[in-house]
């Protein structure tokens, strides 16, 4: 699996010949200059503000992805011109090529600002992938802590998790120790941070609160691809 941080909350996954990308948000201050796509099978969006859902219809035109997102964001962007929305909710799983994707809930509020309008888009929420060959990852979105994350680790017991740390917006270092302690996964990939001075929480932090527990933070450099 071939993991890449492009700043923020914007990730692409490779396994194999499968691209999914997760909340692109194209003009983030850390996205990597001249990063290019090569190819996106799927958009996973977590809801609908600007920070996580500006470059879902750039890129799902370019490459005619499947984008898979809550009933509301799929039809407000149905109705802007996406090909291949696929509605769904908290709990239900649906098929990206060969991988399951299981809608989680998360704590956040979820707007999207249409011109002059911010409209209602549902509730935000996280993501369980679950890869051929039994690997399994949980990409838990804008949140704070929560204590479905107990429920997560029992159904789907992920090897790693993808946790928000910036704070102000979502849960900061301190929560996000409790939130992997309940994950129960073995390594965390922090997003979310720095890229404001509004998002001071630190993966230096996080690693001080989790290493008791054998936990690695895994901090990802902007654009580089880290093989797990």
């Amino acid at each position: 699996m071939q993991i890449t941080w492009l700043g923020h909350g914007t990730v692409e996954l490779r396994f194999g010949e499968q691209v999914i990308v997760i909340d692109p948000w194209l003009e983030n201050p850390s996205f990597p200059a001249g990063y290019e796509f090569q190819k996106c099978d799927t958009i996973l969006v977590t809801h609908g503000h600007f920070d996580h859902i500006t470059g879902v219809l750039p890129l799902a035109s370019r490459f005619d992805s499947q984008v898979i997102s809550n009933f509301e964001i799929a039809s407000w962007l149905q109705s802007k011109g996406a090909k291949n929305p696929t509605a769904m909710n908290k709990g239900g799983t649906v098929l990206a090529g060969s991988a399951k994707v299981t809608m989680t809930h998360a704590i956040h509020s979820s707007t999207i600002v249409d011109g002059d309008r911010i409209i209602p888009a549902g509730e935000a929420c996280g993501f369980v992938i679950e890869f051929e060959q039994g690997r399994t990852l949980y990409f838990a979105g804008d949140t704070a802590v929560h204590s479905d994350m107990n429920l997560i680790r029992e159904l789907y017991a992920p090897e790693l998790t993808f946790l928000p740390i910036g704070d102000l917006f979502t849960m900061g270092p301190e929560q996000a120790a409790l939130a992997t302690k309940m994950i129960g996964a073995k390594t965390v990939v922090p997003v979310h941070f720095g890229t404001f001075p509004q998002l001071p929480g630190t993966p230096s932090a996080l690693q001080r609160m989790v290493e008791p527990l054998g936990v690695n933070v895994q901090e990802l450099t902007p654009g580089e691809p880290w093989t797990y």
